[in-house]
């Protein structure tokens, strides 16, 4: 008696209606990271210690500050009380408040401004690469390679009403003298001429390289075509400059927003807080009294971190569009 050995399930099931069907999927064995998988978390592993503990505990400190009721008791045993938005309100009510802001504007406007077109001529007048153009091109470097204090330190005697280098030489003209440092309705320009002066080189030499890249031979096609040098520079130059534009008046934005030791070394925010921004107004809330107001200072430098948050994630948005289009 002849007996047939059935076909197990598992190939029965291979052959129906003359087709054949996959074998199912095997199950796949846990994966264990792999030596350049470890190496990539080796080398990751300093940045991020170093943004959690320079950039992000700061920044929760910061914030747990603006939220509770420090003194100097409580900012040293740590049992302040927590009073959500109270300094925020005490901030925002406070009458320094909206001259702050007007100073704060006007100054990150005006320097913005100033330092992009002064830094934009001076780049595209060294692009022509004439004879001390690397000669002339290092000293501009000087200011920006100078440390602040002695910068602002330099740019106070200059001003100084009395015995500064700037009165005299308006004195040999005929112009009675200024006061630069002491008056309110000039203390918030003389500071803003000492950080223009500062920020000009980090624009000259941004623009200059963003200059090196466009092609010499478009410049050549343009001249060709008829067209001045008005009309190579709006046409060409500053179209294809605009990327490089962009991240250098965004850095220049985020650098003047928190500009603190250049005013307060030259007027200390004053006279009658004709100077005081929201960067220096932190600082004297903070430490500049002898009940110093922690939380209220804190509340201050969060509404500046928010402001260059904005400003940075619309320029995001705008590389994007750009990107998309």
């Amino acid at each position: 008696m002849n007996h047939t050995t059935e076909l197990p399930n598992h190939r029965s099931a291979r052959v129906r209606n003359g087709a054949t069907a996959a074998p199912p999927p095997a199950r796949s064995a846990k994966r264990r990271p792999t030596s350049t998988q470890w190496a990539a978390w080796g080398f990751l592993a300093p940045v991020t210690i170093y943004l959690a503990l320079f950039y992000a505990y700061p920044l929760y400190r910061n914030l747990d500050l603006s939220l509770r009721d420090y003194t100097v008791r409580s900012f040293v045993q740590g049992d302040a009380p927590f009073t959500g938005l109270a300094n925020y309100r005490k901030v925002l009510t406070d009458p320094t408040f909206a001259p702050a802001l007007l100073h704060t504007a006007v100054f990150t406007a005006v320097c913005l401004v100033s330092q992009y077109a002064i830094g934009l001529a001076l780049a595209v007048f060294f692009n022509q690469n004439f004879r001390l153009s690397a000669t002339l091109r290092a000293l501009f470097l000087v200011p920006w390679l100078l440390p602040l204090i002695v910068s602002a330190s330099t740019w106070s005697w200059m001003l100084n009403s009395e015995s500064g280098v700037v009165n005299a030489t308006l004195h040999a003209v005929g112009i009675g003298p200024v006061n630069w440092l002491t008056s309110p309705s000039m203390s918030l320009t003389s500071v803003i001429i000492a950080n223009i002066w500062i920020g000009v080189p980090f624009n000259l030499v941004v623009l200059y390289s963003g200059l090196q890249s466009i092609p010499a031979g478009l410049y050549e096609a343009a001249a060709l075509d008829g067209a001045n040098a008005w009309q190579r520079f709006w046409r060409i130059t500053f179209p294809l400059l605009r990327p490089v534009s962009a991240i250098t008046l965004l850095l220049g934005l985020i650098y003047t927003l928190k500009v603190f030791d250049i005013i307060w070394i030259m007027t200390k925010g004053g006279p009658a807080d004709s100077s005081t921004t929201f960067a220096t107004w932190s600082y004297q809330l903070g430490f500049g009294n002898l009940l110093p107001a922690f939380g209220p200072g804190a509340a201050v430098g969060n509404l500046l971190v928010v402001a260059a948050l904005v400003f940075g994630l619309g320029y995001v948005r705008v590389q994007r569009k750009q990107a998309l289009s």
